[in-house]
């Protein structure tokens, strides 16, 4: 039987939680992020956006069809949320793109109307189908055929949340600008400077440091942190 509570003890260090409050909270159903790297969607509401204040506030809030993620009306309380993911609230103009601190905790940075339309999606891997065509497989747990193979594992996709569409092809070489998502240097904006097997070195306007391949995301013009 799945847990639909999680003792705020034990919870992610990426949830943004006073540890000794309540006992439990909601945990996140994992799907295209992992309870680690995800909040549940009641999170958002009470302790980021700070629009509910308990359970039954965010209940009917939810149920009144008010929260969209992804350009998507959402009910489920307990739906992961994770970096990169856009949630929006029309009847208050409100939208943001789900991003990490440099102290790894999950936060929601304002964006414009134009943005919210706009998903960044990190190409994760790829594989052939039948027919010859290429599947990417993109960092929401999402998948897309392409008839042309110019995109690469690193790569990252500005794809429209209107029509599917792609609307821009960031590739991951030397100078794109990257958003870093795990280790040490987590939440830092900067630009790849060079590719050492499975390490990069990334020059931000402080300081060059070296992080894993893995948590490079290239982000391009689209995320407007200040440089660390």
């Amino acid at each position: 039987m799945v847990k639909r509570h999680l003792s705020r003890l034990y919870a992610p260090k990426s949830w943004p939680i006073k540890r000794k409050e309540t006992k439990f909270i909601t945990r996140s159903r994992t799907g295209a992020h992992s309870l680690k790297e995800s909040v549940p969607l009641s999170l958002v509401l009470t302790h980021l956006l700070k629009h509910a204040q308990t359970r039954k506030e965010v209940k009917k809030i939810l149920t009144e069809g008010k929260i969209l993620v992804n350009n998507k009306i959402r009910k489920d309380l307990a739906l992961s949320v994770g970096p990169m993911d856009m949630v929006s609230i029309p009847s208050l103009n409100e939208a943001y793109r789900v991003l990490y601190t440099p102290k790894g905790e999950i936060f929601m940075l304002p964006i414009t109307e134009k943005e919210k339309d706009m998903l960044l999606l990190k190409v994760e891997n790829k594989t052939i189908v039948k027919g010859g065509k290429v599947q990417l497989n993109q960092s929401n747990g999402a998948t897309m055929l392409v008839e042309k193979d110019t995109y690469k594992t690193g790569d990252t996709l500005v794809r429209s949340l209107i029509d599917g569409k792609i609307i821009e092809h960031l590739a991951f070489k030397k100078g794109a600008r990257l958003y870093i998502t795990g280790g040490k240097n987590i939440g830092r904006i900067g630009v790849l400077e060079n590719v050492e097997k499975n390490m990069i070195v990334v020059k931000s306007d402080n300081a060059t440091f070296k992080t894993a391949k893995e948590y490079a995301f290239v982000v391009g013009n689209y995320i407007t942190l200040k440089e660390q």
